[in-house]
């Protein structure tokens, strides 16, 4: 093996290193949103639950998933006191 192919070989592992770095940044946060959003999910499940005994309902689609997902708890909460007042 000759010393410009050592270069080449050398470029080559920095460029796959290089786009390693930068797609696996989108994609933890991609992960990161979809796993808080079946949490998410599940807690308004549980909240569903709970409070169908009660006549409390609070729909479970996508953008409250999301809502509670993003949010948390606080998503939870606000996602409570807004039912509670429309």
């Amino acid at each position: 093996m000759d010393f410009s192919n050592g270069f080449v070989i050398l470029a080559c592992i920095i460029v796959l290193w290089i786009i390693g770095r930068v797609f696996s940044i989108p994609i933890k946060a991609i992960l990161k949103l979809v796993f808080n959003s079946i949490l998410g999910g599940i807690l308004i499940f549980l909240i569903n639950l709970i409070g169908g005994s009660l006549g409390f309902h609070i729909g479970l689609n996508i953008g409250t998933s999301l809502l509670v997902g993003i949010l948390g708890v606080p998503g939870a909460i606000l996602l409570i006191v807004l039912k509670l007042f429309i």
